[in-house]
């Protein structure tokens, strides 16, 4: 194979229907070989287990199935070391490799390609990657949620205000809001494990899009490769993409976690909060301002999430507008799911890190809940159980807030005569219902906030896990 691609012979598997040689133009535009490559070990692992079942099933000689498997050792161990040659000039990741085969093992490599296509070809490789790669998402998303697990049952009990409307609203616990997020990465778990099951379905054997008249055993090669069981339908084999738009939306989603937890990171890291620290070795300085520690890893975590809603978008596009079966449009759905794949693994990855050099500042967190009045509810429904329907409550503690609020006092720093005011019902013990300790130890049920419940949350997802 010449070094350098433009130098080729540039006749095509196809070429003897044509003329003249495609366009050079057109043929850089046609290509696909320079990220599609990507799948060169899934192509020749398809390959295998193909030429197997023809050999097995009589439709090809044991010698060429044994030439062939030769051949595709050579040729993945080239792979391997960064020494395959691609060529632009041989289209696709499946020539290149078909191409090679011929030059090592003459005849043989030629015989491959029977009972098939490059239709049901690629399909099946696009599903042995993915597979592959949800199975590596599915362990770091793991990781990700053991670090959050860690850290959540070191702050089960450690203040803070929860929010709605990025306004104070009530106290929770540290634990409990990072617990929320295992909830978030958890369900992501859930939908990559369902979408593997309509992954994991073999679509060789289907061939161009309509199967093939060889005696061919389908159920075979699925098992060899690993797939739960086939497509059932020619023409649906070829031309289904749902399993990578099925991805891209569980990674979409992903994503969105992803994003609300590094804003909230940003937040909290900022002075106005002190909630946080990040480790330096995960934020950038200015170039102009040497005071500044910026959170730019949090901020691309944020920014990359729209990267990926597009190749969702993307990937809906190129499948809207095909008719059955098999378009070229279809070489648009590797890009988009490539680079979906490798963002999210990547962030996942770091958002696991950056937690694990997470600082906390308990103080500032307990300290924020005296600006915003967060136990007015508690009060509310302290005055509940006395016998004060909910909304004369709600009523009595607005205007306990409001009077507060116009002295500079917190709902606990009200002095029990000045409480007392707002209502007969209240008691000498109404105190301890005002502190955030208080409130929170007081949502022990299942998905409460109170310290314990938390701890049991933990411990119940550290078995599941």
């Amino acid at each position: 194979m010449a070094d350098d691609p433009m130098q080729e012979d540039t006749h095509k598997p196809w070429s003897g229907r044509f003329g003249e040689p495609l366009d050079r133009l057109a043929q850089r535009f046609n290509a696909s070989v320079t990220f599609d490559q990507r799948l060169a070990e899934h192509d020749i692992e398809g390959s295998l287990a193909h030429a197997r079942m023809l050999g097995r099933c009589g439709i090809i000689p044991a010698k060429d199935v044994a030439d062939i498997e030769r051949g595709m050792a050579e040729i993945l161990a080239e792979v391997r070391a960064g020494r395959f040659a691609w060529s632009i000039e041989r289209e696709d990741v499946h020539l290149n490799i078909e191409s090679r085969l011929t030059e090592l093992v003459g005849d043989a490599g030629k015989r491959l390609h029977t009972a098939r296509s490059r239709n049901d070809q690629v399909a099946t490789d696009m599903r042995l990657w993915l597979r592959a790669e949800i199975d590596g998402l599915l362990g770091v998303l793991k990781a990700l949620r053991t670090r959050i697990l860690d850290i959540a049952e070191q702050h089960a009990a450690t203040l803070m205000p929860g929010y709605t409307h990025l306004q104070v609203a009530q106290p929770v616990t540290f634990g409990h809001h990072l617990m929320a997020y295992y909830e978030m990465f958890s369900r992501d778990t859930e939908r990559l494990v369902d979408c593997r099951r309509r992954v994991n379905r073999l679509p060789l054997g289907a061939s161009a899009l309509a199967g093939t008249s060889y005696p061919i055993d389908r159920e075979s090669v699925a098992k060899e490769l690993g797939f739960e069981g086939v497509c059932e339908n020619s023409l649906d084999a070829v031309a289904d993409r749902d399993f990578a738009v099925e991805f891209l939306a569980a990674a979409s989603l992903s994503m969105t976690h992803v994003s609300r937890i590094a804003e909230e990171l940003i937040l909290w890291m900022n002075p106005r909060f002190g909630f946080v620290k990040l480790a330096d070795r995960f934020c950038t300085g200015s170039s102009i301002m040497p005071q500044k520690k910026n959170p730019d890893m949090a901020e691309l975590m944020r920014g990359k999430t729209g990267r990926v809603y597009g190749s969702l978008v993307a990937m809906l596009t190129v499948t809207k507008g095909q008719p059955l079966t098999y378009n070229k449009d279809n070489q648009e759905d590797k890009e988009p799911l490539f680079d979906a794949v490798d963002t999210l693994r990547d962030v996942l990855s770091l958002l696991t890190e950056m937690l694990g050099g997470l600082t906390v500042n308990a103080e500032r967190m307990r300290a924020a809940l005296s600006e915003g009045y967060a136990t007015a509810t508690d009060l509310a429904d302290y005055l509940v159980r006395k016998g004060l329907p909910f909304r004369d409550a709600h009523e009595v503690v607005a205007k306990a807030v409001k009077t507060a609020e116009a002295a500079g006092k917190d709902l606990a720093e009200l002095s029990l005569p000045e409480l007392k005011a707002f209502s007969p019902l209240v008691g000498d013990d109404v105190l301890k219902f005002l502190t955030p300790e208080g409130s929170v130890a007081s949502r022990s049920h299942i998905g409460g906030t109170a310290p314990t419940a938390v701890r049991a949350a933990i411990a119940r997802a550290r078995s599941r896990l």
